[in-house]
């Protein structure tokens, strides 16, 4: 077993009361992949945090294998003090890193290096800081919530360069699918303690529902224990003093470790309040349009969505997905086309900004509206710290000002005030952010059972395979077009992900101009060099060629077993689903690396 680069040891600190690390443990090697899982709140970041030297244990060890490289993605990067986004992640670089690889990432992830930091969205942010601690390429990368605010295509990218890089990872991510495909090794961190699997994350859930039942069959054992032991106090036959003070110091300590043992957290109770059915007939659009400006956001889109449907709209950020939502529940006019709605609607928004929530009002306020201690719940009136309690909330919380939740608890207040109010079309617009694994499959199981109508906004994968009936997917330039199923059948409908039609597209495009240069270029052609870009992708591209036919033939040899679709069908599609992505990457690439050769001959010529 290699020696790890990093390990900590029984780590343990306290903010307040209560302990938030008890006897924390975690250990690196090189070509570690390892995802760190637990509720909201557990302590998962700051577990990380110790591990990245940013912050001090009260006790335990902390080892970093000497000459080893480290580099932290904090949930929120702090890019003040900086001219350009290029100034940033090259600050992240150590001598000898190569400096060109700053600019290619961040190319790579929309930017060019010349914003300015104080101007950048969330997810502009967040890029600049991937390419931060990607550029160096460090023995360790440690990545809290790497996919907040990135979309779809931004993920896939992320996932095919971290299968790619020899750093270890240590990740934290509520994105399912994002786990499932990089992890190899889970650490569980659950009441201040942790427990390691072996395993992805895909084995994880199985495993951690087998831990807690073994936990109540222990609990139930100590009861049943100190039971028997208080009946002996109040009618065992007396016998010897010394025996009788050995048998009463054992029950206090019996005692004394059932007080102590922390039981599992609560579970969020998601509940959607209901109004009456709505007509069959809820959203009728015919060819509407919606342009601002030059740029055109829906082109021309006509779509009935019927009772009972669960529609997710995925895209790339700036798609227009939010206005597409606006459009479809008359809350915008069309440019051209019309919007009719069903009868007897009762909807109710969940928005992706919280700007609904007041950041001075209390958590009790924002349930009840500001008036009294009551909640009306399905039509009947609960108090308000009841209902907190259903979304984990402890009564001590009610006066606490929404300005200083966090963003999980935020997410979780969000759902309250919505699954409070009878609906019969719920309209989510990137429900899943900040929520913890276990929120998440809570509030999955409430859509399933919902009987209203969904409209869902999401670049969760998993959360759209497990929720949505059909995808309706931007295909840029204003098209949008509905497929049936999940994002994982749209994908095989497809052909490939989200945006990457138009991308292929513009690189044919590319590659046309390329190969068949007009007089004007062909005289300047001599005056001409490669890019950076072009550069880097020419000593890139043979290499990943090479892997993609690695792992193409090792998705062939899988597949030819004729038992596999009947044994693991999950297995079957998911293996099917990767050979046609491989082999259309390989295609694009080897065409690519063929007419980037052409060209460098050219202006070598």
């Amino acid at each position: 077993m290699a020696p790890p680069l990093l390990f900590l040891k029984d780590i343990g600190l306290t903010f307040g009361g209560t302990p938030l690390l008890e006897s924390a443990d975690l250990s690196i090697a090189a070509g570690d992949r390892l995802c760190l899982v637990g509720r909201n709140g557990s302590g998962k970041s700051t577990l990380l945090k110790i591990a990245a030297g940013l912050v001090e244990a009260d006790k335990g060890e902390r080892f970093v294998q000497p000459g080893s490289t480290l580099r932290y993605l904090p949930q929120e990067p702090d890019l003040s003090g900086f001219a350009t986004t290029l100034d940033y992640v090259e600050a992240g670089l150590a001598p000898g890193d190569d400096e060109w690889r700053a600019l290619y990432l961040l190319e790579a992830l929309g930017l060019t290096g010349k914003e300015d930091p104080s101007t950048l969205s969330g997810g502009e942010a967040r890029r600049a800081a991937l390419a931060r601690v990607l550029a160096p390429e460090p023995d360790i990368l440690m990545l809290d919530e790497p996919t907040n605010h990135l979309d779809l295509p931004a993920i896939e990218w992320l996932e095919t360069e971290l299968k790619s890089i020899k750093s270890a990872l240590v990740l934290i991510s509520h994105d399912r699918r994002f786990l499932e495909n990089l992890s190899r090794a889970t650490l569980w961190l659950d009441r201040g303690v942790t427990k390691r699997l072996e395993q992805g994350f895909s084995a994880f859930e199985a495993w951690r529902d087998t831990v807690l039942e073994e936990e109540e069959r222990d609990r139930h054992k100590l009861d049943r224990q100190i039971v028997r032991e208080e009946h002996w106090v109040r009618y065992g036959v007396t016998a010897r003093r010394k025996r009788n003070v050995r048998r009463m110091s054992e029950l206090a300590g019996l005692r004394q470790k059932r007080r102590e043992a922390r039981g599992p957290t609560g579970a969020v109770k998601l509940e959607a309040a209901e109004a009456d059915t709505s007509g069959k007939l809820v959203i009728e659009a015919k060819r509407i349009a919606k342009s601002f400006g030059e740029r055109v956001i829906v082109g021309d889109l006509s779509i009935r969505i019927l009772r009972g449907d669960r529609l997710g709209i995925v895209g790339a950020n700036g798609a227009g997905k939010t206005t597409l939502i606006n459009l479809l529940i008359g809350k915008m006019p069309p440019d051209s086309g019309s919007v009719r709605l069903g009868t007897n609607l009762a909807m109710t928004t969940l928005e992706q900004k919280r700007d609904s929530l007041d950041p001075n009002a209390t958590l009790a306020e924002t349930l009840t509206g500001g008036s009294g201690d009551k909640v009306i719940v399905n039509g009947e009136s609960r108090h308000v710290i009841s209902y907190m309690k259903d979304f984990l909330f402890p009564p001590e919380q009610a006066r606490t000002p929404v300005s200083v939740l966090s963003g999980g608890e935020r997410a979780r207040l969000l759902l309250a005030v919505a699954l409070a109010s009878p609906s019969n079309l719920l309209v989510l617009d990137e429900p899943t952010n900040d929520l913890d694994l276990e929120t998440l499959d809570l509030l999955e199981e409430m859509l399933s059972d919902y009987p209203g109508t969904l409209l869902v906004v999401s670049h969760d994968r998993d959360f759209l395979d497990r929720v949505a009936t059909s995808v309706l997917v931007s295909e840029g330039d204003g098209d949008w077009l509905e497929y049936a199923g999940g994002y994982s059948d749209m994908l095989v409908q497809r052909g490939h992900g989200v945006d990457a039609r138009k991308i292929a597209e513009r690189d044919r495009q590319e590659r046309a101009a390329s190969a068949a240069p007009n007089a004007q270029t062909q005289n300047t052609a001599g005056k001409r060099k490669l890019s950076f870009n072009e550069k880097h992708l020419l000593e890139t591209l043979p290499e990943r060629v090479e892997a993609l036919g690695r792992d193409i033939a090792k998705l062939r040899k899988l597949l030819a077993d004729p038992a596999l679709y009947t044994k693991d069908r999950a297995r079957f599609d998911k293996a099917s689903e990767l050979l046609s992505r491989a082999e259309a990457d390989l295609a694009a690439s080897e065409e690519q690396w063929i007419a980037l050769e052409v060209l460098r001959e050219e202006l070598e010529g």
